[in-house]
């Protein structure tokens, strides 16, 4: 397949060139795949040269995170009017998990975060720079602190280790959910019995959560 160039033009916008930038990657990245696009097709699909593309982000990891971040947001906009129609933190977590694993999942960048088999590509990217807590933190960081004030959660839980649990939880999720289909019950029943008692104070059995 022949691979072309679009003769688009940068904004002068720093941060809209960026999104332009960004957006050419994603095509590109659809169309071969994330491990064969070079630098080189995103330059060619964003109409620009290599070293331009180089000159806004630093290098492939650099431009491959900040998609994954735009992405994330894009979903967590989503997520976060999903949640809204839950009454309680043991919903949110239940509901919102699957429900932010499942679409994610479908996405090829997205996925990076939590798919096995990308996970010798993923380490560099979301591993040591702490890219997939630090966006699951700002997922559910609104979550928790509301669920903490109307004393649905523990206090004395540290929110850093919080979202790493949560982020390992979606890891997870994605195994199960690419074999089982997302509204089989016992998704939810591994969540309530044993993720969510993590987070519950210990006079709040998650039995009696459950519906």
């Amino acid at each position: 397949m022949a691979r072309r160039k679009t003769g688009n033009v940068l904004s002068e916008d720093v941060e809209e060139a960026r999104k332009q930038i960004m957006v050419a990657a994603e095509k590109v990245f659809q169309r071969y795949g994330v491990s064969k696009t070079t630098m080189d097709d995103i330059g060619r699909e964003a109409g620009v040269s290599r070293p331009t593309v180089y000159r806004y982000f630093g290098d492939r990891d650099t431009l491959i995170s900040a998609i994954i971040e735009r992405r994330s947001r894009m979903l967590f906009a989503k997520a976060r009017k999903f949640l809204l129609e839950k009454d309680s933190f043991a919903d949110q977590l239940v509901e919102g998990l699957i429900f932010l694993v499942d679409r994610g999942r479908r996405d090829p960048l997205i996925r990076i975060l939590v798919s096995p088999e990308h996970m010798q590509m993923a380490e560099p990217l979301v591993g040591a720079s702490g890219l997939a807590a630090r966006l699951t933190a700002e997922m559910w960081d609104p979550v928790i602190e509301q669920a903490m004030e109307r004393g649905e959660i523990r206090r004395d839980l540290d929110k850093e280790k919080m979202a790493e649990w949560i982020a390992f939880v979606q890891f997870i999720l994605v195994g199960r959910l690419d074999f089982d289909r997302p509204d089989d019950p016992q998704h939810r029943e591994m969540l309530r019995d044993f993720v969510l008692p993590a987070f519950l104070p210990s006079a709040v059995p998650s039995a009696e959560l459950k519906r």
